[in-house]
């Protein structure tokens, strides 16, 4: 029996109805890791190019990865894959909470489906079975109703559900997964593709967590953890959330304000983290067994926004989308928004993002009253938002539009294509390439569009910083000569791929990236070693981490050039060439020609063509041999 793992993955063919245990061999574990990498296998083997992604030729998998439900910190991930209906291209996406640890301890490493189900199904997994079962009473309602309908019907409280939401059913292209009402695998519409299959949901409970290699290395990783905790750069986060940067981006210049007019928002204190820590916090949640406890949890009983903390309560991303993005101030209203989105399941980026867009065209002129059915869609307007979250995620009126993304809508409503925001129709997380140059670099070249997850952040890396900390942990990846702030020569691009293929690692083994990471994280990359070597008994490298994670970010751009998209797919929105407003960046831009530097340095460093496809030697040299045919 393995160690860390079950060498189990269970196949669901919703088409007819049947469920079957494959067992890969180990090889096949060490290779990939799990998470992103291992589901991409899957998607590449199992969906013909072309494939409609709201059809039943996609293949969606929920994979864990080999750490998964060990107890320490950061392990308790989850990686869905499948071609995505928001992009057109590959999808992918990571969420928290204690549903990946419980799939782990019901005797599974991951579950691949397969085709369309006639009508509403759930998937009933526990303690190595698995069975679908009716869901037709579930379909149309909101997140926790149906988490406390199944846990009802299964007769235990202490089933984990992951699920998609009445959003996903009516077609949102920006359709989350969520689990526990309030933890999301929110990008690239992953919940949309599990509501096309007509699955509602996937119910997890088990006994059966997998032996561990080494137990004492394990507890002494975790000891490690709690004891460093209070002294790292982390612990901000644990009070605060990750809405603990919001005011130091602000201050710098780096919080995109009224759909990336500006870096800078007046109302960033009433929406910051300690507002929420002094107003709304009424606890602090955490995942599988972590210490960090990131998670907020808000209640607002009274006022025109009322906020159930069983919905949690807004990550920075949220309060930046839905508020400085599009100029609301409120914070009930925000974390309202926040909580629709949870109930309906959808991204909050590209929800608030798209909403920031149109209230931009309203501003403009491009759309009216008559557009909004009566709506005053202005900056500022915090009722407006909230309606129109609401009218999104019931794709009613000019939500019914809004539902496909900003870059569709556009299109379809022939107006405001220059101030969409999105990179391969994904809108743009809130973290500004105009400040963080590498960024620039990332958002374009990313294969599932626009992710600030995706590689370390220029701060970690720029002449500013205090190196005794962090400079240790960037020798760990070879990354030595801290670079001048604000640049993009060679340097910084090697930082970025790098840092990239160390990200792209962290989705495969499925380590949470604000506990591990190469900068300000709790544990170092060489401490992500000892965990893969405590928790499975395989003698890993740093080498051989870093090599998983390069193989899992060449098998997205194989996916993606097997549907045809190249270069011209790497490109920034426009709106990040135009000066911006305000502040301390005032009349900051990015460059045409800068990006276009960077980007074609990076395709070379990367060992890929100038189109930016992976070259058949590339795969080799990775052992993806079998996916040169997909090229």
């Amino acid at each position: 029996m393995p160690y860390g793992y079950h060498g189990k993955i269970l196949h669901v063919d919703l088409t007819v109805g049947k469920v079957e245990v494959e067992e890969p061999e180990e090889s096949f574990y060490r290779r990939y890791l799990g998470g992103s990498a291992m589901g991409l296998t899957y998607l590449l083997k199992h969906t013909p190019p072309g494939a409609d992604p709201l059809g039943p030729q996609n293949t969606l998998s929920l994979m864990t990865g080999v750490i998964t439900g060990a107890p320490f910190s950061g392990q308790s991930r989850l990686c869905a894959t499948a071609r995505s209906p928001a992009t057109g291209l590959v999808g992918d996406s990571q969420a928290g909470g204690f549903w990946p640890a419980e799939l782990k301890a019901a005797g599974f490493d991951g579950i691949v489906v397969h085709g369309q189900a006639e009508r509403p199904v759930y998937l009933w997994v526990h303690d190595g079975e698995a069975q679908l079962r009716d869901a037709a009473h579930l379909w149309g309602r909101f997140t926790a109703d149906v988490e406390d309908a199944i846990r009802a019907e299964l007769g235990d409280r202490r089933i984990h559900v992951l699920q998609c939401g009445p959003a996903a059913e009516q077609g949102v292209r920006f359709g989350a997964l969520i689990n526990n009402a309030n933890r999301a695998n929110g990008r690239t519409g992953m919940g949309t593709v599990m509501a096309a299959k007509k699955l509602k949901a996937v119910a997890v409970r088990g006994h059966q967590r997998p032996a561990l290699a080494n137990p004492e290395a394990v507890r002494a990783l975790a000891r490690w953890g709690a004891e460093h905790f209070e002294s790292s750069d982390i612990y901000g986060m644990g009070l605060l959330g990750t809405a603990e940067v919001l005011l130091p981006k602000n201050k710098r210049g780096g919080l995109p304000t009224r759909n990336w007019t500006s870096g800078s928002f007046e109302g960033a204190e009433a929406i910051s983290g300690p507002a929420m820590r002094d107003t709304i916090l009424k606890g602090r949640d955490t995942c599988f067994g972590c210490v960090v406890r990131c998670k907020r949890v808000v209640e607002v009983s009274e006022g025109p926004f009322r906020v159930d903390p069983r919905y949690g309560g807004p990550e920075y991303e949220t309060l930046a989308t839905m508020g400085s993005y599009c100029g609301v101030s409120d914070l009930a209203a925000i974390a309202r928004a926040n909580q629709l989105c949870n109930m309906y399941g959808m991204d909050t980026i590209s929800c608030g993002a798209t909403v920031a867009w149109a209230m931009d065209c309203f501003e403009r002129g491009l759309l009216t009253r008559h557009d909004t059915d009566g709506l005053e869609l202005r900056f500022g307007n915090a009722e407006a938002l909230v309606q129109m979250v609401e009218r999104i995620g019931k794709r009613e009126g000019l939500g019914r539009v809004l539902g496909e993304g900003s870059a569709r809508a556009a299109e379809a409503l022939g107006v405001g294509q220059d101030l969409v925001v999105a990179v391969k129709n994904h809108e743009l997380p809130a973290h500004m390439p105009q400040v963080r140059r590498s960024l620039a670099l990332i958002y374009a070249v990313n294969p599932f569009g626009a992710d600030h997850q995706s590689h370390e952040h220029d701060p970690s890396y720029e002449l500013e910083r205090d190196w005794k900390y962090y400079g240790e942990r960037m020798a760990e990846l070879d990354l030595r000569d801290p670079q001048p702030v604000g640049s993009l020569g060679a340097g910084k691009v090697r930082y970025a791929l790098y840092t990239q293929y160390f990200y792209s690692c962290l989705d495969s083994v499925c380590a949470c990236q604000f506990v591990f990471g190469p900068a300000w994280h709790l544990y170092g990359p060489g401490q992500l070693v000892e965990a893969v070597r405590a928790v499975t008994g395989w003698n890993v490298s740093l080498w051989e981490l870093m090599k998983a994670g390069e193989r899992r970010l060449n098998l997205l751009r194989v996916f993606n050039a097997r549907e045809g998209m190249g270069a011209e797919a790497d490109t920034l929105p426009p709106k990040l060439f135009q000066p911006l407003r305000g502040g301390p960046t005032d009349g900051i831009a990015l460059s045409v020609e800068e990006a276009q530097a960077a980007r074609s340095l990076y395709y070379r460093m990367a060992g890929w063509d100038e189109e930016g496809k992976p070259t058949p030697a590339k795969l080799e040299e990775l052992s993806l041999g079998w996916a040169v045919d997909e090229l």
